[in-house]
């Protein structure tokens, strides 16, 4: 059963010094992305991130997923009837919380969710970007790589 939450993930890896941001094309809607899902059953946001991220990119489940401070509110009704028809009548919006991973040099392998991935620079991933959620959590990760605050 879906739970009433939403996880977002932003896998990068250090290039040369410099960070770079893995994006997502969707398959149904064509607009770029960072890999988002929502939680199932009993699960901890942070198993859920760990999961959707295997899940949408093949992301080994034992690497280390850092909670970013950003949290965000979506509305509910974004999610299909289906998995909203268990939840509390009252829950109008769902919390998204946010994590980054650091793959290094592990290959990203996309399921049927995304056509497409690509590894670009804070700047090009702000320009693509289709949800301000994204461009906020990518404003706070390249802020706290650029500073080593991790």
């Amino acid at each position: 059963m879906r739970a009433p939450m939403q996880v977002l993930v932003i896998p990068y890896k250090i290039t040369d010094g410099k960070p770079e941001y893995c994006i997502f094309k969707r398959s149904d809607a064509l607009y770029w992305q960072f890999i988002a899902g929502g939680g199932e059953d009993k699960e901890t946001p942070l198993e859920a991130a760990s999961r959707e991220s295997f899940e949408e990119a093949n992301l080994e489940q034992t690497l280390h997923f850092y909670q970013l401070t950003s949290t965000f509110y979506v509305p509910a009704d974004c999610i299909s009837e289906k998995h909203r028809q268990y939840w509390s009548a009252d829950t109008f919006v769902l919390p998204e919380y946010c994590f980054a991973v650091n793959v290094d040099s592990k290959s990203v392998k996309l399921s049927s969710e995304h056509t497409e991935y690509s590894w670009v620079t804070y700047e090009k991933a702000n320009e693509l970007l289709y949800w301000q959620t994204n461009k906020i959590a990518l404003f706070e990760l390249d802020n706290r790589i650029k500073s080593n605050m991790f």
